[in-house]
């Protein structure tokens, strides 16, 4: 009987450590991303994230905002160059 428990309670131990995980996202991850933050400077919500996936996210991010930052007329002659057309195509949303 004592085995049992003692049994009991390290796999119930085993099991709450292994849930103890953050509640972060990906989604939280993109979005607490700023300027500020680099390839070895994670926010804390992107922490648990392996480096392939945070590197995406943060190019990603590093286009969008490069992007965001062009002048209209640049986004459109970019769209342009993309398929033909100025329709949106290209907005990294």
């Amino acid at each position: 009987m004592r085995r049992t428990t003692t049994a009991a309670a390290l796999a119930a131990a085993l099991f709450f450590a292994g849930t103890g995980c953050s509640s972060y996202t990906v989604e939280d991850c993109k979005n607490a991303i700023a300027e500020e933050h680099s390839k070895t400077n994670r926010p804390k919500e992107c922490e648990d994230l392996s480096q392939k996936d945070y590197d995406l996210i943060l190019s990603h991010w590093a286009l969008k905002k490069a992007f965001n930052d062009m002048d209209k007329e640049d986004q459109d002659i970019l769209d342009l160059y993309d398929d033909g057309s100025v329709n949106g195509s290209v907005d990294p949303e």
